[in-house]
């Protein structure tokens, strides 16, 4: 009994890897379940029982991907909760960063298959999946900008910072995954180092708090005088 019911969880991970890989590949209209089977040796019956049609099995492939990632590559970036509010600010610009480059990160594939030929599945698992994620990045942002900081500005700046760690490195990563998109005129180095990358998002982001938070502080003393 207890080996069947391990043989069983084992047959469910390997059709979540292997839907993870083809849905990213092939996207949620183009693969079938009959090629996701015939990767995680398994038969339709199986992949019925654990997951009873494409959909569920979508959903959870995509669930399961991310959970891997966030393994790999914790939100944190691996930085203790008690180091300087800078460190943990490129300890999460890093984390993103480095699933972005992994090729393992199927999750972001399927995302990028999604959003050009939308289901309407993944909406509302990848909004629950990624609320913590930037709540966490949130608090950080309003630490450095002080407590008199407004929810905008907490907000705004994480939408830059968002930006400058999926904008580059993503539009490199969908370069690969559809060859149809154009070659760029070149590449440049950075692209390839994370690490470098990370630094000078960390500074320009720094910077640039910081520069909004002096313009409250002044705000402030204006209105009080």
């Amino acid at each position: 009994m207890r080996k069947s019911r391990i043989d069983g969880q084992e047959t469910q991970r390997q059709l979540l890897i292997s839907a993870s890989a083809v849905f990213a590949a092939k996207g949620f209209r183009n693969a079938t379940i009959a090629e996701i089977c015939r990767k995680a040796k398994a038969n339709t019956a199986a992949a019925n029982y654990h997951f009873g049609d494409k959909e569920t099995l979508y959903v959870e492939c995509w669930r399961y991907a991310f959970a891997q990632s966030l393994r790999t590559y914790p939100p944190d970036g691996g930085v203790p909760e008690k180091a300087p509010v800078e460190e943990r600010l490129r300890g999460r610009v890093l984390a993103i960063m480095r699933r972005v480059v992994d090729p393992r990160s199927h999750e972001l594939d399927i995302v990028f298959k999604e959003s050009a030929n939308p289901t309407g599945l993944l909406s509302g698992v990848i909004q629950q999946a990624l609320e913590p994620i930037f709540r966490g990045f949130s608090l950080i942002i309003r630490e450095l900008l002080g407590p008199e900081a407004s929810e905008q500005h907490v907000l705004l700046c994480l939408m830059s910072i968002r930006a400058q760690c999926f904008g580059p490195l993503m539009r490199e990563r969908r370069r690969k995954l559809d060859a149809a998109l154009p070659l760029p005129p070149s590449q440049d180095p950075v692209m390839k180092d994370v690490e470098t990358l990370a630094d000078h998002v960390t500074r320009f982001s720094l910077a640039g708090i910081q520069a909004i938070h002096e313009q409250i502080k002044q705000q402030k003393k204006f209105i009080r005088n």
